[in-house]
């Protein structure tokens, strides 16, 4: 059975592994991923616009992966509009790129599932298999670090490389043209980041526990055995 301390640090691993799930699932579901000011081009250059008088054509978008809301200003009021990326946008969007987003964080929330039950089950059963073991918490934990990883550099190439929020502005505009003045990215997307350094902590308590990183312990046991060749 495990030790005392072996117990501590790897029920703290199943706690942390299972906030992660629930911030990457609360994360898909929001629309709290990217907020854009956007500027009614076309408005502001009828009236010659300047200055403070740009405020009256300033509108905003904010969107997550699946539903956003933007607010489109062209010195006549705001008009708050609701949409969702399926099916509404998806000729107007990289899909592939979008769709490979989603992918990844679903497949986030099933590995750092993953990582929570192996925790806990090192924490009080009797693992005797590698992948069961300690050892195979590393291969869970890294693969949903790469994993966060390919969200966050997946989603900020659709929303700069693409143009995201000047996309969706622009969506069923026939006469009037929006370009974006400021973006920036939301809470949400930062919880990703949040969730990639909970499972880089999670890596660092399974050495804490003194489990020695994979093939550490496959090299030492070489150089031992090559200095006794040496010996004879």
């Amino acid at each position: 059975m495990p030790s005392l301390q072996k117990k501590v640090v790897f029920s703290v691993g199943g706690v942390l592994s299972f906030a992660a799930v629930l911030l990457v699932a609360a994360a898909m579901g929001t629309r709290w991923w990217v907020n854009a000011s956007v500027l009614c081009q076309t408005g502001a250059q009828l009236v010659n616009a300047t200055g403070s008088e740009l405020n009256k054509f300033m509108g905003t978008v904010s969107y997550g992966l699946f539903h956003g809301q933007r607010l489109k200003q062209c010195g006549l009021g705001g008009r708050p509009l609701s949409f969702s990326f399926f099916p509404d946008l998806v000729d107007e969007i990289p899909a592939s790129l979008h769709v490979s987003v989603i992918f990844f964080c679903a497949v986030l929330v099933l590995f750092s599932s993953i990582c929570c039950a192996f925790f806990m089950y090192n924490a009080y059963g009797n693992p005797y298999e590698t992948l069961h073991g300690p050892l195979g918490l590393y291969l869970w934990n890294t693969i949903s670090c790469l994993c966060s990883c390919l969200v966050l550099i997946l989603y900020a190439a659709e929303v700069k490389l693409h143009r995201l929020s000047e996309s969706i502005a622009n969506y069923k505009e026939g006469s009037f043209v929006y370009k974006t003045r400021s973006e920036k990215f939301d809470r949400s997307f930062w919880l990703i980041f949040l969730v990639f350094l909970l499972h880089c902590l999670n890596i660092l308590l399974i050495r804490l526990a003194g489990v020695r990183f994979p093939f550490q312990g496959a090299k030492e046991s070489d150089a031992t055995t090559g200095a006794a060749d040496l010996m004879y």
